[in-house]
């Protein structure tokens, strides 16, 4: 266990960060200490900060590690040093992650975990883009990956390029990026249409039953989680759980070869990035006003 006293400082873009506790384990079975977490950080931020810069941030802090207590943290921490910008909502006042300074201050204090509004702060009734909330009922799902598949395969299908994206923990998220200004309402109404769709095509595979306890083991197609105020894991957050897995944008051939959640890690991430870049920024834009003007038709 690390010394109480144990610290370290870091120069980052001319500020001086003190790093408390830079041993301390904070995923134990891979053997990441903090300073490890910091580093790997570094590694991630061009991809984390851009995916959350404009966003409101939330974070889940572990201060003793994935294996202990942890908080959510939407109000930035205080005190914070000159260098971290907040931005308020009216009642919150979030730490707007837009530096790499910011990102190791935060990632000091253990914050593990980094969840983005799905709204950009500065135009919060139109997202930049509709996302589908794959999520297991079960606690090991090895039909996840064949799950996402047969959405984008139907996205597909209807003229919708889109980009599948790891939780980190069991789920999938299926992102479409905007070209069309439509609202959150506007684009649950589509997501309620498919998803309707999928759960009468595929009954074994898919629900839309909002409660758990009456899901059986159905995969949750959550179209209604895309709403204003809420959050999603952030790509390239990393996550607690033992794995240190990453939230990772996938290819639709990864995902039909079998890929799975805890294949993306903090441990190979930089890796992949350095071959892949960013599928997400890749991704063109759709439209999808097409469609919702055929569901009003209806």
């Amino acid at each position: 266990m690390a010394s109480k006293q144990e610290r370290g400082s870091l120069t980052i873009e001319g500020e001086t960060l003190i790093i408390t506790n830079p041993s301390k384990p904070l995923w134990p079975e891979v053997g990441i200490t903090k300073l490890m977490y910091l580093e790997k950080l570094i590694q991630l931020s061009p991809y984390l900060i851009h995916h959350c810069r404009d966003r409101h941030l939330t974070t889940i802090r572990y201060p003793h590690g994935v294996h202990d207590k942890s908080f959510y943290q939407k109000n930035c921490p205080e005190p914070h040093p000159p260098f971290v910008r907040t931005r308020s909502d009216g009642s919150i006042d979030y730490a707007v992650l837009d530096s790499l300074p910011t990102l190791i201050w935060l990632g000091n204090l253990a914050c593990l975990e980094f969840h983005a509004s799905f709204e950009l702060a500065a135009d919060p009734q139109h997202p930049t883009e509709w996302v589908i909330d794959l999520d297991p009922s079960l606690e090991e799902e090895p039909r996840i990956m064949e799950a996402a598949a047969h959405v984008g395969e139907q996205l597909a299908g209807l003229g919708i390029q889109s980009i599948p994206k790891t939780s980190g923990a069991t789920g999938v998220q299926i992102i479409v990026p905007l070209e069309d200004r439509l609202s959150f309402d506007e684009l649950r109404s589509i997501g309620q249409f498919i998803g309707e769709y999928m759960t009468q095509k595929l009954p074994h595979l898919f629900t839309v039953e909002r409660l758990k306890k009456n899901r059986g083991d159905l995969i949750y197609f959550d179209y209604l989680q895309h709403y204003q105020g809420k959050t999603i894991a952030a790509p390239y957050t990393p996550r607690a759980k033992r794995a240190a897995t990453v939230s990772t944008p996938l290819t639709w051939d990864e995902i039909r070869g079998g890929a799975q959640p805890r294949d993306f890690h903090l441990l190979n991430i930089a890796e992949r990035l350095q071959k892949h870049g960013d599928l997400l920024l890749k991704a063109p834009k759709q439209r999808l006003r097409p469609i919702l003007e055929f569901l009003r038709r209806k």
